[in-house]
């Protein structure tokens, strides 16, 4: 009796335990038929506590919301048939993620995405990117990124071996032939001897054991030199003093005979580091002694666990961060503005002139309008026809949602942006025995003037009136364009350009625009300015008439192109032809 009882009450346990699986079973089985949630919620927070007013996104769409006041967030109707990627931002952070699987029974109030605060120094000791398959430099970032090919096309991507930019850096010509060195009188540099061979100015003949700002936009990342320190970038030391100096001041930086990543310009990495450009708040522009690097605040880091690189996508799952800054026209500031050739000292540039200034130029025209304006990335970063930066095969994320934008940056160079950023129009008719011609240029298609940047460039504007017999007719009124326009010059037109002096040979006009200089004319055409010239040729008895009207770019003026061997082809920004008929029998 006794073990029937034992076994009456095992069977009993067992029962009830058989009871308790069948209901957990259907629990289960329950849990796994029930829709999965479409709401999710909880909190951003980083070391200090929760995190108000951050950016979170769910990846690879367009919807994104914001924390409240207490760092909380819920969002419903979201669908979580399948994992999804949650990123969070806040300004002055990394970008921070989670995963959410669907297998969760519930995510209200149970998430939590933690933001790091981003380090607030930089590593001037920084070695550049290098891949984990031994790529270095840009190179690094092409093996997964589509913008590499692009950026390759880009006139960034070669300022550090821009030929215009060697040869007038080191007095030399194509050849390498260098002009003899500057003699030196009591009020600064000598006319030169014009008995010996010229291959035009160059920086180091004036500056012989300086380095001048030019590194600090054109070769950025070949040096070590902390971009705080003014005297090294700008070169105002010669070597004797900065051996003298006993390592309060570093070397110059030198922007020639450069390799690897020094020899890349302005390198994908080095754009993506920046995280801020410092404008001075009176002048909305950069310090005047402060050009191209001294004017960025870089995120170099200093061990692997600081690396950042800002973009303008915040739904990326790892560990960069979100920089409005980088599609607004401030970002371009440091290097697209630059005065020169005066005395530095408490941050102005006393006497100098402004010689780069296309940034200031679209800051005075109606294209700054942040409502109606046009930002320089907006002509010059146009949107990309892909919609994806990193490869797909490469894991990358179809982004059809954002605007991508492309980085060729095409500029003073690209024959299709100079195209399209003028108008032109003329017109022509017989009066009497002369024949009326009249040119209107408007610039309204560019946010700055044009030419801008550098004052080396013109833009020429020439008229040509040819009789039936296609003889060239006499010009009776009207402009001539001016003696440095070389084979152009006396032909009738006009030219575009800014007119700089040597205040030291009264040379003009002079591409040393580090030297005392001063603005001897401004023609250039600003944003929205309409520049109209009338012409008046001779042509009897309103005999029939061509009349061939070309606007003209150059890269440089035609003397200072001859001396230094330059080859750059003029490009043909428009052109119109215009047929008169024969009046004289009607």
């Amino acid at each position: 009796m006794r073990g029937s009882k034992l076994l009456l009450v095992t069977l009993t346990v067992v029962g009830v335990s058989l009871v308790l699986l069948g209901v957990a079973i259907g629990a289960v089985s329950a849990l796994q038929d029930a829709p999965p949630p479409s709401t999710i919620s909880g909190i951003v927070t980083n070391e200090d506590g929760a995190v108000a007013g951050a950016i979170l996104q769910i990846q690879g769409t367009p919807t994104t919301f914001q924390t409240d006041e207490n760092g909380a967030f819920t969002l419903s109707d979201i669908d979580l048939s399948s994992p999804l990627v949650l990123t969070a931002w806040s300004a002055g952070h990394f970008i921070g993620w989670t995963t959410l699987d669907p297998s969760a029974a519930d995510w209200n109030g149970n998430i939590t995405i933690s933001l790091r605060t981003l380090p607030n120094h930089d590593n001037n000791e920084y070695e550049w990117f290098t891949s984990d398959d031994g790529l270095e430099g840009s190179a690094a970032c092409g093996s997964c990124h589509r913008e590499y090919t692009e950026w390759q096309a880009d006139q960034h991507s070669q300022s550090a071996t821009n030929h215009r930019f060697l040869t007038l850096y080191t007095g030399t010509d194509l050849s390498g032939n260098q002009s003899e060195m500057t003699q030196w009188g009591m009020t600064g540099a000598l006319p030169r001897d014009e008995s010996e061979p010229y291959y035009g100015p160059g920086f180091m003949l004036d500056n012989p054991g300086r380095a001048g700002s030019c590194a600090a936009c054109h070769t950025p990342v070949a040096s070590k030199t902390p971009n705080v320190q003014n005297c090294a970038w700008s070169g105002c030391h010669t070597n004797l003093t900065i051996e003298r100096a006993r390592g309060l001041i570093d070397r110059p930086v030198l922007p020639i005979n450069l390799r690897g990543d020094a020899a890349e310009g302005i390198t994908c990495e080095f754009c993506h580091v920046i995280g801020n450009v410092v404008i001075d708040p009176e002048t909305n522009r950069p310090w005047p002694d402060m050009p191209g690097i001294l004017s960025l605040e870089l995120h170099r880091p200093a061990d692997e666990s600081e690396q950042v690189f800002f973009g303008t996508l915040i739904d990326v799952s790892r560990p960069d961060s979100y920089l409005p800054l980088l599609s607004e026209s401030a970002f371009c500031a440091g290097c697209h503005y630059g005065v020169f050739g005066g005395v530095m000292g408490d941050r102005t540039v006393a006497g100098g002139t402004l010689i780069y200034n296309s940034y200031g130029e679209w800051l005075e025209s109606p294209y700054s309008d942040p409502v109606t304006g046009t930002t320089c990335q907006g002509c010059h970063m146009p949107v990309s026809d892909a919609d994806w930066i990193v490869y797909p095969e490469s894991g990358g994320i179809v982004r059809g949602y954002s605007e991508l934008h492309n980085h060729t940056m095409p500029g003073a160079s690209d024959e299709t942006l100079l195209q399209n950023s003028v108008t032109m129009v003329s017109s022509a008719a017989h009066s009497g025995d002369q024949l009326q011609v009249q040119v209107s240029i408007t610039n309204d298609r560019a946010g700055h003037s044009v030419p801008t940047d550098s004052p080396l460039r013109s833009m020429m504007l020439v008229v040509e009136a040819l009789n039936a017999n296609g003889d060239l007719l006499a010009l009776l009124e009207g402009s001539v364009n001016p003696d440095y326009a070389g084979e152009y010059a006396g032909v009738p037109g006009r030219t575009f350009a800014k007119i700089l002096m040597d205040e030291w040979t009264g040379e003009f006009p002079t591409a040393a625009i580090w030297r005392p200089l001063t603005i001897v004319e401004d023609t250039r055409l600003p944003a929205l300015a309409t520049d109209t010239t009338a012409y008046t040729f001779d042509l009897p008895n309103g005999e029939a008439a061509t009349i061939n009207v070309s606007l003209i770019y150059r890269r440089a003026f035609y003397e200072l192109m001859q001396q230094k061997g330059w080859n750059d082809p003029d490009i043909l920004m428009e052109y119109e032809t215009i047929q008169l008929a024969d009046t004289t029998h009607e």
